[in-house]
């Protein structure tokens, strides 16, 4: 038990230090997923897709694939020379946005023309909200807080775990 409670509190420790920005799995096309008859320049307006976010293509594995491809295959729907094959087989399939860049995917087999394409502008997450200036003289109680929270916490988990051990 104390050894759980010592966890517990460590895993909290470190949530408390992670980044504010988490990547995010964007199922491309919603509900409906990667299928024809979908506008899918329509699906991604006023979506932001950062550096370390993924999309997660769902769809019929035995008649699409999803393919990348360059700017004018994507233009033109052509699935010649793609850059990757992203299909697995199991028609759930994950890409990762690594690169800040612009991707462009399409399906084969003729599903491009039906209007299973989809241009994605990867960016680089924006920066952490600043905190407001502080008055010369004055510290930052959050920082503050935080440099004392987290020992203390760890401090009292060990303390804890080794009363436990002791019982």
């Amino acid at each position: 038990m104390g050894r759980l409670i010592a966890v517990v509190l460590g895993l909290i420790c470190a949530a408390v230090m992670l980044p504010e920005v988490a990547a995010v799995r964007f199922t491309v096309g919603g509900n409906v997923g990667w299928s024809p008859n979908v506008n899918y320049t329509v699906w991604a307006e006023g979506k932001h897709f950062y550096n370390g976010d993924w999309l997660f293509f769902v769809y019929d594995r035995n008649q699409m694939n999803v393919l990348e491809v360059n700017q004018t295959d994507y233009e033109s729907c052509n699935s010649d020379h793609f850059l990757h094959n992203f299909t697995t087989g199991a028609g759930r399939d994950v890409v990762p946005l690594n690169v800040t860049r612009k991707y462009y995917f399409i399906s084969g087999k003729g599903f491009c023309f039906s209007g299973m394409k989809i241009a994605i502008n990867v960016e680089n997450p924006p920066p952490p909200p600043s905190s407001s200036p502080q008055k010369a003289g004055s510290n930052s109680q959050f920082s503050t807080l935080r440099e004392i929270l987290v020992p203390v916490l760890f401090s009292v988990a060990a303390a804890w775990n080794s009363i436990v051990m002791i019982l």
